[in-house]
């Protein structure tokens, strides 16, 4: 496996459409139940996750992202140089677009639907007009860039470049590069928190998170991290900040008033890739060599479901709307989509045994 495989960071749709914040449903339901105060989340304890599609799609699917307005996920495919489109009703892949050299990374913007693809053999960003499914416009950023992550209210894109050590900051409005920061060695993962503007940079290389402020596009503090730091992402919440440790096996929560790891939760083997439902607050957490995901309560640090997927799971991201997760396998060249559900655990349409993961971490056949 190499560095390059990466997942792709969710940045969450916008509840609060003009004002282009993120989080979906997710915030309009916490701020009508009271934000601040204890708010039930509907995933009971009875809660069970379910594998009730599984996708094929590219060769050596290694990050996906949601479109929370038109519900289409956007996977990228890193061996066949493609994105496969999968449509609203998560069933099948209804258009594949040719990009860059060997892709590794994609974000969607939210208000405008641009999805931008990270193109990690020709350093550049591929930006895909949604209209269309074609690519509209390439721009060049730093040396094997593998991830990326969209500031939804600035409409700013952040690009981590693994062999430059560096983020590029995307004006799209006009679609060029307008700052390039330096960051920790080897950085993989890019999150960004939609009310502060800050980001967040998983350097694999020497085990650190970068915190960057956006407005003055300068690192403002360095948090020692597990071994080998991938996937991150935000809880836009609470603000946590989660990171995958793959060589240690955890996942590490940062408070991101003190830039101080609170916790850290074992999970399965070599997890990968991180996204985050906002209104349960779930984490997701694939892990690549154990061919799971791991679904963690944000309330209680402890996983509560091991979830079994495809082979060598990278990527997940989470549909806000309808709960949906979509896991990229990049062994099975396939798509896993998991759905929460409550009571008996339903059969999946393309198997004849069911795949269900349920707080206990069982599989039911």
């Amino acid at each position: 496996m190499t560095a390059r495989r990466l997942f792709s960071d969710l940045v969450m749709a916008g509840c609060a459409f003009a004002r282009l914040m993120t989080i979906a449903v997710a915030a309009c339901a916490v701020s009508l139940a009271g934000f601040g105060a204890a708010v039930a989340s509907p995933a009971a304890a009875s809660t069970t996750y379910a594998v009730t599609a599984t996708i094929p799609v590219g060769r050596v699917p290694v990050a996906v992202a949601v479109n929370q307005l038109t519900g289409k996920a956007y996977v990228v495919n890193e061996g066949s140089n493609t994105v496969s489109v999968i449509n609203r009703a998560a069933k099948a892949v209804s258009a594949t677009v040719p990009v860059g050299s060997v892709p590794a990374g994609v974000a969607v913007r939210q208000l405008t639907g641009k999805v931008y693809v990270v193109n990690s053999g020709s350093n550049t960003v591929s930006v895909i007009n949604p209209l269309t499914n074609a690519v509209a416009t390439v721009i060049p950023v730093g040396r094997i860039p593998v991830a990326a992550a969209v500031n939804q209210r600035t409409g700013k894109v952040y690009v981590a470049s693994e062999g430059s050590d560096t983020v590029s900051v995307i004006n799209t409005a006009m679609n060029v590069v307008t700052a390039t920061i330096p960051v920790g060695s080897g950085p993989l993962g890019v999150a960004v928190n939609q009310l502060t503007g800050r980001v967040y940079v998983a350097n694999a290389g020497s085990d650190t998170v970068s915190v960057i402020n956006a407005a003055t596009n300068a690192v403002t503090a360095t948090i020692r991290i597990g071994r080998d730091t991938f996937g991150v992402a935000v809880n836009q919440l609470t603000g946590r900040v989660y990171v995958a440790n793959f060589g240690a096996n955890t996942v590490s929560v940062i408070n991101p008033f003190t830039n101080v790891v609170t916790a850290t939760i074992p999970v399965g083997s070599e997890p990968f890739g991180v996204a985050v439902k906002q209104l349960t607050r779930r984490v997701y957490v694939t892990n690549y060599a154990a061919n799971t995901l791991s679904v963690i309560n944000a309330a209680t640090n402890a996983v509560t479901a091991t979830i079994p997927v495809g082979s060598e799971p990278v990527g997940v991201a989470v549909n806000q709307v309808t709960g949906k997760i979509y896991v990229t396998n990049s062994l099975s060249n396939t798509v896993s989509v998991i759905t929460s559900i409550r009571g008996k655990c339903p059969r999946s349409r393309d198997a004849t045994t069911t795949r269900c993961g349920r707080h206990t971490g069982e599989m039911q056949t």
